[in-house]
């Protein structure tokens, strides 16, 4: 007997997983994490366009991180700045200079797809783990579907 289910992705926790998803899914993209204090997100400076995105169905815990915290990574020109809105709602802002807003979020959308993906991922295993199923197999298709073969033991 086999059964298919589909995960609706729901981003729900404290801002350390949350860092280090964000590290680890950019990490292999090229993205380093940067601690730059000239990080004014929100407004255009210096020729940099600028495109905020909300990440719906996402919320940082309380006391997993104050509203003021923030992830800043960087790749060519680009800055992804991660961070807690007022409403506790996990916040992208994208900024490059020789890039149109819409551009802009275009590529924050496929870091939001993969930063999704990575966070289910990892959730989704250590839920198996805990119930003591036994991972029969894993595929990762072109599309970056990924297809995960359990056993109940």
């Amino acid at each position: 007997m086999s059964a298919v289910i589909v995960v609706t992705p729901l981003i729900i926790a404290g801002w350390p997983a949350i860092t280090a998803v964000v590290t680890a899914a950019l990490g292999t993209l090229g993205y380093a994490v940067t601690k730059d204090p000239t990080a004014r997100h929100g407004v255009a400076v210096d020729g940099k366009a600028r495109a905020e995105i909300e990440i719906e169905d996402s919320e940082i815990l309380e006391g997993g991180g104050a509203t003021g915290e923030e992830l800043v990574v960087e790749k060519d020109g680009l800055r992804a700045v991660f961070s807690r809105d007022a409403r506790g709602a996990l916040k992208l802002c994208m900024e490059g200079e020789g890039y149109s807003k819409s551009e802009l979020r275009a590529i924050g959308e496929d870091l939001i797809g993969r930063v999704t993906q990575q966070y289910v991922y990892h959730k989704m295993i250590t839920e198996m783990k805990e119930r003591h199923m036994v991972i029969v197999d894993e595929e990762v298709a072109e599309d970056r579907t990924i297809r995960i073969r359990v056993r109940n033991s």
